[in-house]
């Protein structure tokens, strides 16, 4: 069952709150942006996501087919959130785990977290190597 959660960036300008099941699990990729930035997220369908603060202190980062845009405060650089149309699950937004306010060492602990292999588009299956996701 879907809780509402508020993320933020390291500086405080970007806000999001989001509808989001820490039950279920999250998600850590290969993929080239994913392993670069360390991202790990939690899903929220798109009825369940706002932006509550810092719109205009957003970047915008697109690459390869286009379909996922990436979010990064233009001030900190943190990635709080990223927005695919074309998922396995659709579209949906990844609220970075590490961004959720309020969640102890232990909380993230419990997270469960499901690995997937972004860099060979094989979504639905384990990367060869993922203890370092």
């Amino acid at each position: 069952m879907p809780q509402t959660y508020t993320a933020s960036c390291h500086c405080g300008a970007i806000q999001v709150q989001a509808g989001l099941d820490l039950s279920q699990p999250t998600f850590r990729c290969n993929c080239s942006i994913c392993r670069r930035t360390r991202f790990w997220a939690a899903v929220a369908l798109p009825g369940q996501f706002h932006i509550v603060r810092g719109q205009d202190e957003l970047t915008r980062y697109q690459f390869n087919t286009r379909k996922n845009l990436h979010y990064f405060c233009r001030h900190c650089g943190v990635r709080v959130f990223g927005h695919g149309t074309e998922t396995p699950m659709g579209e949906m937004y990844g609220v970075n785990v590490g961004c959720i306010d309020g969640l102890t060492d232990e909380d993230l602990s419990r997270l469960a977290i499901v690995r997937v292999d972004g860099q060979h588009d094989q979504w639905q299956q384990p990367p060869a190597h993922a203890s370092h996701l």
